[in-house]
């Protein structure tokens, strides 16, 4: 009986590996059908093997990139994420070329040429738009370092403005005097920016004035804080105050220091200010004096 099942078995055993070499014969068949182009060490092989090495290449990139970005942005607002959903585009293109490249390669077909091709193409396409992707990778600066927010008060080459809009190649920003100004976003990358709200939306300004020799500087610093009640959007706290900058050639000249929420509306703000300190020093005999020259005449013989 033993040996009877010894013989049972070695049998299966038999069978099973026969079975298996079949199969396994079978599918590498079907893997290895389809062309075979030229001879040596420059034939093609297009075959099915390959199609499907080429969709599970896709496929497992996809589901790679995918789980790439969802890492990347979980922790970014709605608005940066949408504009590293841009960007990325660019990255999954770049991926897919070489994934191309990489299985042309693996068919046997030489990838030199176009490889070659294809650099001396990006160095013509990266000569020709160097700008545009200098303003994609200051966008992308902007979005991940924070530099720059919708909202926030900035300063660039002498102009000054609120943003308003930050894409992945340009910002948008509104001026003082009401005009969309549109900033290509390597600007951000050659230029010094001052950004007035960054730190936090307060911000604070000065209003200078000089008054004549002689007059009371208690009154006048009197007057100046006085000035700033005309304003509501001038902040109690912390507390404006004055300075009493110079003995200039003509005047004594004063800076009354306050702070304001709406930097945008500085000018206004400013020029209220400006009209009622104009109206407390008339009514207080206080005087803003002209440039004044004493002029030698020297006689000659």
């Amino acid at each position: 009986m033993q040996e009877e099942e010894g013989v049972v078995e070695e049998l299966a055993e038999d069978i099973t590996e026969v079975v298996t070499e079949d199969i396994w014969g079978t599918i590498l068949d079907v893997l290895n059908w389809g062309l075979h182009l030229g001879d040596g060490e420059k034939k093609v092989h297009i075959t099915v093997g390959l199609l499907l090495l080429v969709t599970v290449s896709f496929l497992g990139t996809t589901f790679l990139l995918k789980w790439i970005r969802k890492i990347s942005t979980r922790k970014m607002n709605e608005p940066d994420k949408q504009k590293f959903v841009t960007f990325f585009q660019f990255v999954r293109y770049l991926v897919y070329i070489i994934v191309v490249f990489s299985v042309m390669s693996f068919a046997g077909i030489n990838v030199t040429p176009f490889l070659a091709s294809f650099a001396a193409l990006l160095v013509g396409v990266g000569l020709a738009m160097q700008e545009i992707f200098q303003d994609i990778i200051g966008g992308i600066l902007n979005i991940v370092d924070k530099s720059l927010l919708v909202g926030d008060i900035i300063e660039i080459d002498g102009k000054v403005g609120q943003v308003t809009e930050i894409n992945l190649r340009t910002t948008r920003m509104i001026t003082r005097d009401d005009r969309v100004l549109v900033i290509p976003n390597h600007m951000f990358i050659r230029n010094t920016l001052l950004n007035y709200t960054q730190n936090h939306k307060m911000i604070r300004e000065s209003v200078g004035v000089g008054v004549a020799y002689g007059s009371d500087t208690a009154l006048v610093k009197k007057l100046l804080l006085e000035s700033l009640k005309v304003e509501n959007r001038v902040l109690a706290n912390p507390a404006p105050f004055v300075a009493f900058e110079e003995f200039a050639d003509s005047s004594l000249n004063f800076s009354v220091y306050f702070f304001i929420e709406e930097g945008f509306a500085a000018p206004g703000i400013k020029s209220a200010i400006r009209f009622e300190i104009d109206r407390l020093f008339r009514e207080n005999d206080v005087t803003i004096p002209f440039p004044q020259r004493d002029v030698h005449m020297i006689p000659q013989d």
